[in-house]
């Protein structure tokens, strides 16, 4: 196959969500979660069930499987909203959304040291980085390299035009992540799945795995705030951004102690943000050494 072929399929995809009329738009994410249900294969179902009973153990089964439905709906209008957005005015994108907790990035930025957001795969978080950008802050992200090129490279080109710098994980990712925090920009990182195999085991919603390790060890070797943060979509276009209590990060028991005790910290703040819309989680993929199809990296 081309590799021109999948970029021109992503034109296509947003070409149409721009299109959409909005009462259209709203209702394809719904509509895509009980479609789901002929398309997703009972193994794939099961595990995200098995996510979401992780997540929220108390849940009734009925549950669980409205939540399923639920992700698939929410990851649908993720890229709806995604592909959209660069045809949004800004002014537009900027009363789509609103932030708790943004006292926190003022403070790291009025501090000189830069930011550090630890986000879960959760909600539209290019909405907020955009948010971001519009107010003068210097916003970059890394993401997992894609194949083939040509698509990490139309990712890349959307992403610039919202005013967020695009990094593909590599060699001399900390290094350009630095200098972002030397200039007092936000470094945006998705920290829930360990794709890289340079992660920590630490315990994530009551199992053990690995989670990477970059949001902790940038902010020890930097002492560059880190933020636990979250984008979630709510109702009629809108999205909310959550930025909550800084992690603990003082150094005090050796370079590796203090990472294993700032992932575990971590952990337990992406858990928190998580259930405040488990259905939001965009975890397709397994993540624990328990799922079925688990390979470490």
């Amino acid at each position: 196959m081309s590799a021109r072929v999948p970029v021109l399929r992503l034109r296509f995809l947003a070409a149409i969500s721009r299109a959409l009329p909005a009462p259209v738009r709203r209702r394809v994410p719904s509509l895509a979660g009980w479609l789901s249900w002929l398309v997703v294969t009972p193994s794939r179902r099961g595990l995200l069930a098995s996510h979401q009973r992780r997540l929220t153990p108390e849940a009734a089964e009925a549950e669980i499987y409205r939540r399923v439905r639920a992700m698939v709906a929410s990851y649908t209008r993720y890229w709806i909203d995604t592909l959209r957005l660069p045809a949004v005015s800004e002014e537009e994108s900027l009363q789509s959304i609103s932030v708790e907790g943004y006292h926190h990035v003022e403070d790291a930025l009025a501090a000189g040291r830069g930011a550090i957001l630890a986000l879960p795969h959760l909600g539209g978080w290019e909405w907020a980085g955009r948010w971001l950008a519009a107010r003068g802050v210097e916003v970059v992200s890394v993401v997992e390299r894609l194949e083939p090129p040509e698509v990490l490279d139309w990712f890349t080109s959307l992403r610039a035009d919202l005013g967020i710098v695009v990094h593909p994980a590599g060699p001399d990712t900390v290094a350009r992540l630095r200098e972002t925090l030397d200039r007092n920009g936000v470094v945006c990182l998705l920290s829930d799945r360990d794709v890289t195999g340079g992660g920590y085991e630490v315990e994530f919603c009551g199992e053990v795995t690995r989670l990477p390790a970059g949001p902790a060890v940038l902010a020890l070797r930097t002492g560059a705030p880190l933020l636990p943060t979250a984008v979630y979509q709510v109702e009629g276009d809108r999205h909310l951004g959550v930025v909550i209590d800084p992690i603990d990060t003082l150094r005090r028991d050796g370079f590796r102690r203090d990472t294993e005790r700032v992932m575990a910290d971590l952990s337990t703040a992406l858990e928190a943000l998580l259930r405040r819309a488990p259905e939001q989680w965009h975890l397709f993929q397994p993540n624990w050494p328990s799922d079925p199809g688990w390979v470490a990296c």
